[in-house]
């Protein structure tokens, strides 16, 4: 097993995936960079890390709904809600 900073921190090339966002990892979406340069800086982290975080957020989701969510509302209701 090799380790190389340089693989870890360069992350794949960006996609648009529409005028404000990009994609680099399947299903992770990014505001674009050049909309985050003003108010917030941008922090370099290790492309695992990212992958960590992707993986790790259904189960975080489930834990903050079972410990703080005293119901549980679809987006999908909410959007026939919305539209009735």
């Amino acid at each position: 097993m090799k380790y190389r900073r340089s693989d870890e921190m360069s992350p794949p090339p960006a996609v648009p995936a529409t005028d404000v966002a990009i994609t680099r990892f399947e299903h992770v979406y990014e505001v674009a960079p050049e909309l985050m340069t003003e108010h917030v800086l941008q922090q370099e982290f290790p492309n695992w890390d990212t992958l960590r975080l992707v993986h790790s957020r259904a189960g975080h989701l489930a834990w903050m709904h079972r410990h703080f969510a005293h119901t549980v509302v679809s987006g999908e209701e909410l959007l026939h809600e919305l539209d009735g």
